[in-house]
């Protein structure tokens, strides 16, 4: 009975242990995560090698084709002659006679018909050569897809690191906060007892403690969901504790920042549904032109046979033959157009509008996505001034905090004081904490923006 006293404690130690597991990671750690697991990035990856084929099957239609064919064949009896014929003119001094009595049948009990062909298209009016332009695009857009999809999950990821980040330092601060309280109040309560404070002042302290404690808790909660939202990006076990280790933020000085949005992919992929519509309108036009196509081929027959008999005044001559042999065949195909009812002009006129509908998407996207680098240009900028401005909050707070902690030390200030002078400290401390992670997060979304997060 002492052994399962014991056991149970232990095993009880061991699933808490097991169940929150503590992960340290820094934000290339966190990235290369994100990118291992995600199903987004993998479907990606199989997409381009599904174009990577269809740009293979494409080249194919350059290539000669050969083909196999074997065809058995059982057939009833088929009559050939039956009765008299007449005996061309060149055969009648052999037989003696013009007319003969003939029975003659057609046997396939069992015949059959092999062969092998090659095609070799010589001119299909340009679709095999815009065809194959068309798979060389699609695996280019491909590309570019998962290249967008690889920055917006390494745009989630920074976005929920230093989000992260933000809170567990907002928890640091409430807890260092809530200590210099929980002094406060210990010395307040002191106070009342020597009566040198009144009961009022321990109260409002005592206010100002739950408060604090109410704070506390909330930003604990809010880290924890921060946790699970970064867990679920980088496929770490949900109940995992995150130690996110770039917590020291040292911005950079802001100079040149560009707006180009060229090598972005959302610019490249339009640039590319352009150049598509185009080919596309190239095959529209081939079926106005002529296709022009070999095929030689060499076929075997066998198994044929013929028999009866033929009847004429010098007696009677039995058939019996068996056929086989084979042969080479060429065929060289041109097929012209001539009138369809003008379907092949509407198919090129409905192509040609649709290429412009293209170049109108270009131009209206490549308008908006300019607008929003120039927004994410004018964040960052923002975010760096926010910065030093926070900073020198912050600085100001600490030693206004510190005059006052002195002076109340020294019954040279009130209560009501030194407990503004920590609630300014609190928000200016707070204020800094965001301006440093909201900076790095304008950093992201800029980079993303002109294509350059990678």
């Amino acid at each position: 009975m002492k052994k399962i006293f014991l056991i149970i404690p232990a095993l009880a130690w061991t699933l808490a242990a097991t169940a929150q597991q503590s992960l340290t990671l820094s934000q290339q750690q966190a990235r290369d995560m994100a990118l291992q697991q995600n199903e987004d990035l993998q479907h990606a990856d199989n997409a381009r090698m599904q174009a990577e084929l269809d740009k293979q099957i494409a080249f194919n239609a350059y290539l000669p084709q050969v083909d196999g064919s074997l065809m058995g064949i059982y057939m009833k009896d088929q009559k050939l002659v039956d009765g008299k014929v007449n005996i061309p003119e060149v055969y009648q001094p052999m037989v003696g006679m013009t007319y003969l009595d003939a029975q003659l049948k057609m046997q396939m009990h069992g015949a059959y018909m092999a062969g092998i062909s090659l095609t070799q298209p010589i001119f299909a009016g340009g679709q095999i050569v815009a065809s194959n332009k068309l798979a060389e695009i699609n695996l280019d857009c491909v590309k570019e897809q998962a290249r967008k999809t690889r920055m917006q999950v390494l745009a989630d990821v920074d976005n929920a690191y230093w989000t992260l980040i933000a809170v567990d330092q907002k928890v640091k601060m409430l807890e260092a906060y809530k200590r210099q309280m929980d002094e406060l109040y210990d010395e307040t309560k002191v106070g009342v007892e020597a009566e040198m404070v009144t009961e009022h002042d321990l109260l409002r302290v005592g206010s100002k403690q739950s408060e604090i404690g109410y704070q506390l808790q909330k930003a604990r909660n809010g880290r924890e969901l921060c946790e699970l939202s970064l867990c679920n990006l980088i496929g770490a076990p949900l109940h995992t504790h995150v130690v996110p280790t770039d917590t020291l933020i040292a911005p950079t000085t802001l100079s040149g920042l560009s707006e180009d949005i060229s090598n972005r992919p959302d610019m490249i992929l339009l640039g590319k549904q352009v150049e598509a519509r185009k080919q596309q309108v190239k095959v529209a036009r081939a079926g106005y032109l002529p296709t022009v196509g070999l095929m030689l081929g060499y076929t075997a027959y066998g198994n044929i046979k013929t028999k009866g008999s033929f009847t004429y005044d010098a007696g009677t001559q039995l058939v019996n033959e068996k056929l086989n042999g084979g042969g080479i065949t060429g065929l060289l195909s041109v097929k012209v157009p001539i009138f369809h009812w003008g379907s092949e002009f509407k198919k090129v006129k409905k192509a040609q509008l649709e290429l412009r509908n293209a170049e109108l998407d270009y131009q209206k996207n490549a308008r908006l996505m300019g607008i929003e680098t120039r927004q994410a240009v004018q964040n960052l900028t923002a975010g760096y001034l926010m910065i030093e401005t926070a900073r020198k909050g912050r600085e100001q707070a600490d030693e206004n905090l510190r005059m006052m902690k002195n002076k109340y030390d020294n019954d040279f200030c009130t209560l009501t004081d030194l407990l503004d002078a920590e609630s300014q400290w609190q928000q200016a401390r707070s204020n800094e904490i965001e301006a440093l992670t909201q900076y790095k997060i304008y950093q992201t979304e800029y980079l993303r923006t002109i294509g350059a997060l990678e």
